[in-house]
C-alpha cells in the first residue's frame, strides 16, 4: 500500500516537472515566435520606408552583371595565369626590396600624405645591387581570414624560375633594373591586351555574401603585385628617357584600379586606394625631376581626373552595407557564422542553433540605421567635401552603443570601426589625388613660363579645366612658392587647421594622420 502511494506521489511530482516544461518551453516559443515577428516588422517597415525614398538594401542591386568571359579582364588567359601561379608578376624578395614602399602600410598612415612619405627618388643603384645579387627568395602576399577581418600574411617561395635575368657586365641603374624586370615583358603586355577588353567584372558567387569575398581575396593580391611591378618599371623607364612607356604604364595601374570600380566589397576599394597610392609615387618623382612632357602631363591629368573616391562612395558604403545584410541573411538561414583562425590555418564554424532569428533581423537593422544615420553623410558629393566633425561624431555615437550591450547590435557595431575609418583614407586618397593633378598643371605652366605661377588661379583653364578645392573644409588650396624656386602645396588635413604647409610626425616618426596637413612638395635641391 506504502509502496503504492510513494509510486503514485513520484509520477505525480514527475508529471508536473514535465507540464511545468511543457509550459516553459510553450512560453520560450512564444517569446521566440513574438520576438521573430517584432524583428522581422521593424527590419521590414524600415526597408521599405527608405526603399521609397530610392535606398537599395539588395545585395542583387549592387553585383555587376554577367559578361563574356572573351570580354571580361579577369577572364583573360594572362590573369588567369597569374591566379594559377604561372606567372609571379612581384619585383622584390623577402626583404621588400631596397627603399620599396611597404604596401601593409599604404592603407594606414602613408596614404594621402604626399609629400611626407615622398621627400626621396627612388635609389635605382639600390635595384641595381639587387637584382645583380643572384640569391633570390621571393614574397608572395596572400589576404586571409583572422577573427573575420581580412589580412595578408607572406609566404616565401625560393625556386631557379624566380630569378631575374641579369647583364653579363653593369649597365646603367636604369637599364639593369629594366633588364631584370624584363622577365615580365611579355606578361605586361598580354595585361596590357587584356585591360582593352571592355568590361572587368570579377566572377564570383555573390550569393554567399561577405564569403564571397574570401574567393575575391587572391585576385586582389595580383593587382597589387601587379602595381608595385608596374611602380618600378615606371621609375626606371623615366631614368632611361623612355618616357612614353612610363606613361603607358602609369595609364595600366590606374587601369588596374578602375577594374575594382564595380566592386560591391569594401576591401576591394582599399586595394584601389593602395594602387593608386603606389601609382602616385613614379608621377611625383616624375614631376620631382622634370621627367613629363606637357602631353604626357596632360595625359596624367585627365587619367587622374576619371578616378574620383568621392563619387564612388556612395556606391562603396551602400554595397558594403547590402552585402553586410545578405551576410545576416545567410546566417539567419544556415545558423552558422564562418571566421578564419589564422594560427590554426582553418576555418571555424560558430554554430546559432538556438539564437532566435530576430537576432539577425535586428542586426540587419542596426546596420542599415547606422549607415544611414551616420556613414552616408560623412561625404557630400554634391559640394565635394568630407567633414570629419561628422565622423568623429559618428565614432562617438558608435562607441557610446557599444558601452549598452545589445546582441541585437552586437555584429553591426563590430562591423562599423572599419567602415568609417574608410572616410578618413578616401578623403586622403582623394586629396592626393587632387594635389596630383594640381601639380601636374605646375609643371606645365612651368614649362610655358620657365617659373612656376605666384598663384594657383592663372592655372585653369590653360594647364587644368578646373582647380579643384580642398575638400576638407571647400576652401581653395593652399599653395606659395619657396626661395629655392620649388613650391608648397597643401590641404589642411584631417584637424581642419592650417599649419603652414607642415607635416606632424608621431615619436616613432610616422606621420600623425590626425594633425598636420597633407603636402605634395619635392626635395630640397
Amino acid at each position: 500500500m506504502n509502496e503504492t502511494s510513494k509510486n503514485k506521489s513520484g509520477w505525480r511530482i514527475l508529471r508536473r516537472i514535465l507540464i511545468g516544461l511543457a509550459i516553459l518551453a510553450t512560453l520560450v516559443a512564444i517569446l521566440y515566435a513574438e520576438e521573430d515577428w517584432r524583428g522581422k516588422r521593424d527590419w521590414e517597415n524600415y526597408k521599405q520606408k527608405w526603399e521609397a525614398k530610392g535606398e537599395k538594401f539588395d545585395w542583387q542591386a549592387f553585383v555587376p552583371p554577367s559578361v563574356p568571359d572573351d570580354q571580361n579582364f579577369f577572364t583573360a588567359p594572362t590573369f588567369t595565369n597569374m591566379q594559377n601561379g604561372k606567372i609571379a608578376m612581384t619585383p622584390y624578395g623577402n626583404d621588400g626590396g631596397p627603399d620599396f614602399p611597404s604596401y601593409k602600410d599604404l592603407p594606414d598612415d602613408k596614404i594621402g600624405y604626399v609629400g611626407s612619405h615622398r621627400e626621396t627618388i627612388t635609389d635605382l643603384k639600390a635595384w641595381q645591387t639587387y637584382y645583380r645579387n643572384p640569391a633570390k627568395i621571393h614574397a608572395v602576399d596572400e589576404f586571409v581570414m583572422t577573427n573575420g577581418t581580412m589580412v595578408e600574411q607572406t609566404n616565401y617561395l625560393n625556386h631557379a624560375s624566380d630569378a631575374f635575368p641579369i647583364s653579363p657586365q653593369p649597365q646603367t641603374p636604369a637599364k639593369d633594373v629594366l633588364f631584370a624586370l624584363s622577365k615580365f615583358d611579355s606578361a605586361v603586355e598580354e595585361l596590357r591586351q587584356a585591360s582593352q577588353r571592355p568590361y572587368a567584372n570579377v566572377p564570383l558567387n555573390y550569393e554567399d555574401g561577405f564569403n564571397s569575398a574570401t574567393t575575391l581575396l587572391p585576385i586582389l593580391a595580383e593587382l597589387k603585385r601587379c602595381t608595385q611591378l608596374l611602380q618600378l618599371r615606371v621609375i626606371a623607364e623615366l631614368a632611361d628617357g623612355q618616357n612614353e612607356k612610363a606613361l603607358d604604364d602609369v595609364k595600366l595601374i590606374l587601369y588596374l584600379n578602375n577594374s575594382l570600380r564595380t566592386s560591391p566589397f569594401l576591401i576591394s576599394h582599399l586595394v584601389r586606394i593602395a594602387i593608386v597610392a603606389i601609382d602616385l609615387q613614379p608621377i611625383w618623382e616624375g614631376l620631382a625631376k622634370h621627367e613629363w612632357s606637357d602631353e604626357q602631363l596632360a595625359a596624367i591629368d585627365a587619367e587622374l581626373a576619371k578616378v574620383d573616391f568621392l563619387a564612388d562612395y556612395g556606391f562603396i558604403m551602400r554595397g558594403e552595407r547590402a552585402f553586410a545584410i545578405k551576410s545576416f541573411e545567410n546566417q539567419r538561414i544556415t545558423r552558422q557564422y564562418t571566421t578564419w583562425d589564422n594560427a590554426l590555418e582553418t576555418n571555424i564554424v560558430h554554430n546559432y542553433y538556438f539564437m532566435p532569428s530576430a537576432y539577425f533581423y535586428q542586426n540587419e537593422l542596426a546596420i542599415a540605421r547606422m549607415q544611414q544615420q551616420w556613414v552616408l553623410p560623412l561625404v557630400d558629393t554634391n559640394s565635394r567635401t568630407v567633414s570629419p566633425e561628422k565622423l568623429q561624431q559618428a565614432n562617438d555615437a558608435d562607441r557610446a552603443e557599444m558601452k549598452h550591450y545589445s546582441p541585437y547590435k552586437v555584429q553591426a557595431l563590430m562591423l562599423f570601426p572599419a567602415i568609417s575609418a574608410t572616410v578618413r583614407k578616401i578623403a586622403a586618397i582623394q586629396t592626393s589625388i587632387d594635389l596630383a593633378r594640381v601639380a601636374c598643371a605646375l609643371e606645365r605652366c612651368r614649362l610655358a613660363h620657365g617659373e612656376y605661377p605666384e598663384a594657383l588661379d592663372v592655372l585653369a583653364p590653360q594647364f587644368i579645366a578646373q582647380i579643384p578645392h580642398d575638400i576638407i573644409n571647400g576652401q581653395p588650396l593652399h599653395y606659395r612658392r619657396t626661395s629655392d624656386g620649388q613650391f608648397v602645396l597643401y590641404s589642411v588635413g584631417w584637424n581642419e587647421k592650417d599649419d603652414g604647409g607642415k607635416i606632424a610626425l608621431r615619436k616613432g616618426g610616422s606621420v600623425d594622420r590626425d594633425n598636420g596637413d597633407w603636402v605634395w612638395q619635392y626635395p630640397q635641391k
